[in-house]
């Protein structure tokens, strides 16, 4: 359910005072269950790391104090969960949400939750996402009976094609705020950006097919065969379809703004060290 760009997420519609309080009330209740501020913690984590290694590939030397400060902001945990929070209100507005609730809200489906929640604070240790990387690949390779249920999960939830789409999306908004920040003196046209955005394509499908297969396959491990069956049954109901496509939508705006503030600061970090 988890997204994982490779840079690394509107307001409700107005309506009688009642109906809004309990809309809210039960989205803030699914927003907990799906331990969404657990899981902006670790992209949090994730892209302090991320950001030290732009640091490392694009200044010479290693990255200053200013710099880490700088992606520390851009990474604020409160600033990250208010907009997530936003946008899954608003994505959420019209939805009946008593199904995803009373799902996620089980035994069965926290569960679940829990279970992917420790695997994405898991792969922070690059050495348990390297095995678990190794692991998978040999499952799948072997027509493990666990993998065969974790590709079709993969594939009901249409995993692998909407990450793509938001990682090459984020780095086009890398690419946006470079040139926002003046990086290149202008000289990158959009064409070109495009170019060589859509030119990561390949190794972006093959890098996100990677990831996912293993981080679900550790998450997964755990669960009796009925849980995930369960887990892939409710995916293929609308309430399943609809939360699947609410969680890319809700993080869609952040990843891409956290890129383009990226972006922008690494040009002026560039044009910096180049007075």
């Amino acid at each position: 359910m988890f997204l994982r760009p490779m840079i690394v997420a509107c307001g409700l519609v107005a309506n009688l005072a009642g109906p809004v309080q309990a809309q809210d009330s039960e989205t803030d209740v699914l927003f907990d269950l799906l331990m969404l501020p657990d899981i902006i913690e670790i992209m949090r984590e994730e892209g302090l790391s991320y950001g030290d290694t732009i640091g490392q590939d694009l200044f010479a030397g290693e990255p200053s104090a200013e710099w880490a400060g700088v992606v520390e902001q851009i990474y604020d945990y409160d600033r990250m969960t208010a907009v997530v929070r936003e946008d899954f209100e608003a994505s959420l507005a019209d939805v009946d949400l008593a199904p995803m609730v009373d799902f996620f809200g089980s035994d069965q489906g926290q569960m679940i939750v829990g279970l992917e929640v420790s695997a994405r604070r898991a792969f922070l240790d690059e050495a348990v996402e390297a095995a678990s990387e190794d692991a998978a690949t040999q499952a799948r390779a072997g027509d493990d009976p666990r993998m065969e249920l974790v590709e079709e999960f993969v594939e009901v939830n249409n995993l692998i094609e909407t990450n793509v789409a938001a990682s090459l999306n984020s780095n086009l908004a890398f690419y946006g705020g470079l040139v926002d920040g003046g990086a290149f003196g202008g000289a990158l046209s959009e064409e070109q950006i495009l170019t060589d955005v859509w030119g990561q394509e390949g190794e972006i499908r093959d890098n996100t097919t990677e990831w996912i297969h293993a981080f679900l396959f550790l998450a997964y491990a755990p669960l009796d065969e009925a849980d995930l069956q369960a887990y892939i049954a409710f995916s293929e109901t609308e309430a399943g379809e609809d939360i699947n496509r609410a969680m890319f939508v809700s993080f869609e705006r952040l990843f891409n703004g956290i890129s383009r503030s990226l972006g922008r600061a690494a040009a002026t970090q560039m044009t910096s060290q180049e007075l």
